[in-house]
């Protein structure tokens, strides 16, 4: 049985997880509509590639703990 810390620990990562698949929709739905507009493909295109980054450390973190 799951101590309290490990319970917390788990509910953190799926918090995280969770994030993780909001931010792949949300740069899904930037690189839309950058597909209809010139205008907002150079808007959105810092945002898209600090959001991959993120996506990518987030990525590590989820790989390297320990779920209990």
């Amino acid at each position: 049985m799951a101590t309290p810390t490990e319970k917390n620990h788990n509910k953190h990562l799926d918090l995280l997880h969770d994030y993780k698949i909001y931010l792949i929709k949300y740069v899904e739905t930037l690189e839309k509509i950058d597909k209809q507009s010139e205008f907002a493909k150079e808007w959105n295109k810092n945002t898209i590639k600090e959001r991959k980054e993120e996506i990518q450390v987030i990525d590590k973190i989820l790989k390297n703990l320990i779920r209990f």
